[in-house]
């Protein structure tokens, strides 16, 4: 990462370098008022992935389908333990063994109603009706509430390893019938971050997990150089930079506190969007840009914000997935794809199988549509036990 991108995200998580005050706090979103999400008090005698409780909920949008919500145990970035939910469909028919996709939609949110687990029913998921598709071929599907209890939007490290703590639920969960289960992932855009971190954290993190493949769609691979395209000048997604920006600081309170650089704008911005989803937050942040919400100058990023930055952006994290990975984005992505090519560059380099796929006259919003069958087709094939194809 230049030193450039590193210091306009400083500005943006951690302005100057320095110790936060006392008086400094993150902005949490209100809490869920369904107590089925709240983590028991004992959350830290359960293993990573073990259910907690679990109950049936109606598949609406989903025809034939079951569907369960689990809530398991996992761990912050901190390391201390949480609580966190994935939605598992199942297709007419059951379990039995069947493949189990890993799902993780795009949830550029800040507000727990946002979360999966409620827009997965509500009609306000987009991707919800592709998951029909992989239904349709007969397989399981567990979709993660992957920002966290938290709605911890820009954390992708904790994304991954959400991601990956389901899959153990929904495959340790009885009534599932999924303990068998070959395994793949998939998600586009922030969904395809959590998918991508998963892929990467698992050799070392969940080994014993059957993994197939990965198929992952415009990914950011660096969320500074993110950060420095949506906010050195006014644009229209400046509103999510900042939200990742709120997220961040809600996963890494004592080092990331934002409250010393807003200005009066930026304090009304943070308030207004702490509990909001997606279309709010690039309403409320468009055409804005860094000087418009903080005070000061840039500065060097200090070295724990260049640490929090590395470890959430897969372009400087130093792990590998050892599973094939198909990726795909618009060659015209407004979320460089030339910084994803020079990743998975890096994965060929290692031993990993990749299928990197530029989709010509597509750009962030089309290529999903573009990609999301051919994604599934891989996919298909993995399961099926199909040499992975690579053009590395």
């Amino acid at each position: 990462m230049g030193r450039r991108a590193i210091a306009a995200l400083s500005v943006v998580l951690a302005g100057v370098a320095g110790a936060p005050t006392v008086a400094a706090q993150p902005i949490y979103p209100v809490a869920d008022p369904d107590g089925f999400y709240w983590a028991p008090p004992d959350v830290g005698n359960f293993a990573p992935g073990d259910v907690i409780r679990s109950r049936t909920v109606p598949a609406s949008g989903f025809p034939g389908a079951t569907a369960w919500q689990l809530l398991y145990r996992s761990s912050n970035s901190a390391g201390d333990p949480i609580a966190a939910v994935t939605t598992v469909l199942l297709p007419l028919g059951g379990g039995l063994n069947r493949p189990l996709v890993s799902y993780q939609p795009f949830v550029n949110s800040l507000g727990l109603q946002c979360a999966p687990s409620h827009s997965l029913f509500d009609g306000s998921l987009q991707e919800a009706p592709a998951l029909n598709l992989l239904l349709a071929r007969g397989w399981a599907v567990a979709v993660p509430d992957h920002l966290g209890p938290t709605s911890a939007y820009g954390a992708a490290r904790l994304g991954g390893r959400l991601t990956l703590d389901g899959i153990r639920a929904a495959k340790r969960f009885a009534p599932a019938d999924l303990a068998g289960s070959p395994v793949g992932l998939a998600g586009y855009s922030g969904g395809g971050m959590a998918t991508g971190f998963a892929a990467a954290l698992a050799p070392e993190y969940a080994p014993e997990l059957p993994i197939v493949g990965a198929a992952q769609g415009g990914v950011p691979v660096n969320i500074g150089k993110l950060a420095r395209d949506t906010g050195l000048q006014p644009s229209p997604l400046f509103g999510l930079g900042f939200a990742a920006a709120i997220g961040l600081e809600r996963e890494y309170p004592e080092q990331l506190p934002m409250e010393r650089i807003l200005n009066p704008a930026g304090w009304e911005l943070r308030g207004r969007i702490a509990n909001a989803c997606t279309n709010e937050i690039i309403n409320a942040g468009a055409n804005k840009g860094f000087n418009d919400v903080f005070d000061g100058a840039m500065e060097d990023a200090d070295p724990t914000t260049i640490r929090i930055l590395h470890e959430n952006s897969l372009e400087t994290f130093a792990g590998v997935p050892r599973i094939p990975i198909y990726e795909w984005h618009g060659l015209n992505d407004q979320v460089d794809p030339w910084l994803a090519k020079e990743v998975m560059g890096r994965y060929c380099a290692a031993g990993t199988p990749v299928m990197l796929d530029m989709i010509p006259g597509t750009d962030h919003l089309t290529a999903i549509a573009a990609g999301a069958p051919r994604a599934f087709g891989y996919l298909a094939d993995r399961f099926a036990g199909a040499p992975a194809p690579s053009n590395c």
